[in-house]
């Protein structure tokens, strides 16, 4: 149980980084290229990264019975 919350933790902080990061550089480029340098597009970038990272969490640690399946080979066994 405690690995698995670790597990949700480590996808929590590393979603919501990769979303922080995405929404700082969509924000500075729309503020060098259309908004004359205004410091409104990076913040609004943040926090819509913010908001999205936030909401990805909260749909995780709310489902707790959703098990991440991995992929398993089964070899046949011939019997004679």
């Amino acid at each position: 149980m405690a690995e698995e919350q670790g597990r949700k933790w480590d996808r929590c902080l590393a979603d919501s980084a990769v979303k922080l990061a995405t929404g700082l550089g969509v924000g500075i480029v729309f503020s060098v290229l259309f908004f004359k340098r205004r410091t409104w597009p990076v913040v609004f970038g943040l926090g819509v990264g913010l908001g999205m990272g936030y909401s990805n969490c909260q749909q995780d640690f709310r489902s707790p019975y959703l098990l991440h399946g991995h992929m398993v080979k089964v070899s046949k066994s011939h019997t004679s």
